[in-house]
């Protein structure tokens, strides 16, 4: 073969992936303009499970829908991209990253057609989200330093905002605590993982002095007192009666410090359930007898669900997903 066929070769090689690396680009950004435009949904649709995106492509981390009796089949994809997601009564609350030298938050209020109703915007990167009942109140969470509950060397941020007057709470670091029925000062206090009873009244995480405490809270009278120690990431029941959490069992150098309890208010007896591995989420109640949480998967997050007495075993809900909402 002369010098002359090998350069005229690989110049129709070169040519050849010049243009399937056009069509790919094409391609891709056909599809990314498709996604950002994203399908429509509504909050709240019987039968259908909202959800953050996981899977790769023009679609991860935007907000998708799928049919609750079907939940490996197709997907309705939107255009709202969100880090943490939380939904109730036709309100959802989308905390996005932003960009930038310091990290970021934009904590969005959307109403049921995931259009956008409220900003605010803070310092932190996203954690966690809830939205009352009624779906008048949203709260969220951010670390502010550190960015993983394993050990206790992190700084948290909470803040709640009434959607409908805009009020917010920016901190509950401004809340007076009262921890063993006197009145409680650390400089040390961390707070998250809202969970609401309902407009007022809302359970949540408190850490101090490398321990912590489920509290019961209340946004008029602006004080939370601590109800059981060694609680994390509240989930309160339907009907109000019981909290879904995670406990810490094992030391955080062991890389799986947490097993998910249920604990009764009325008794405060503790039952682990039947799900072994370590979950670090704050689970969510699909009904009066099941949660939901998420586990690492191939695609970053698969959601599980389990039943919410200790009995039962864990079954896998929906691969490639976070953040549900039922």
């Amino acid at each position: 073969m002369t010098l002359r066929t090998r350069l005229l070769i690989v110049a129709a090689c070169a040519l050849v992936l010049g243009l399937a690396a056009t069509l790919f680009t094409l391609r891709a950004g056909s599809s990314a303009a498709n996604a950002g435009r994203g399908e429509q949904f509504t909050l709240g649709t019987p039968g259908r499970i909202v959800f953050r995106d996981m899977r790769m492509g023009p679609g991860k981390d935007h907000l998708a829908s799928v049919a609750a009796a079907d939940p490996g089949g197709p997907r309705t994809v939107s255009g709202l991209v969100c880090a943490r997601f939380h939904a109730a009564s036709g309100t959802g609350l989308c905390l996005r990253d932003v960009p930038g030298l310091a990290p970021g938050y934009d904590a969005v209020v959307v109403d049921a057609r995931l259009r956008p109703q409220r900003h605010v915007k803070g310092t932190g990167v996203p954690s966690r989200t809830r939205v009352s009942p009624s779906g008048r109140m949203a709260a969220w969470t951010v670390f502010v330093s550190g960015d993983n509950y394993g050990g206790m060397n992190f700084s948290t941020r909470t803040s709640i905002l009434d959607t409908r007057t805009g009020h917010l709470i920016p901190s509950l670091e401004s809340f007076t605590v009262y921890k063993d029925g006197t009145r409680y000062q650390a400089a040390d206090t961390n707070f998250w993982g809202v969970t609401f009873k309902d407009d007022t009244h809302f359970y949540a995480t408190l850490a101090t002095h490398g321990k912590t405490y489920l509290i019961a809270g209340d946004t008029t009278r602006r004080e939370v007192t601590t109800l059981h120690a060694n609680v994390e990431c509240p989930s309160l029941s339907p009907d109000g009666t019981a909290i879904v959490y995670k406990k810490r069992v094992r030391d955080a150098s062991t890389g799986r410090p947490w097993h998910l309890y249920r604990l009764d208010l009325a008794t405060q007896r503790e039952t682990p359930l039947a799900e072994s591995r370590n979950v670090d989420d704050q689970a969510l109640w699909i009904d009066a007898t099941h949660v939901a949480y998420s586990l690492p998967g191939d695609y970053g997050s698969d959601l599980w669900t389990v039943p919410a007495d200790g009995t039962g075993a864990p079954r896998k809900l929906l691969q490639a997903a976070l953040n549900a909402v039922f």
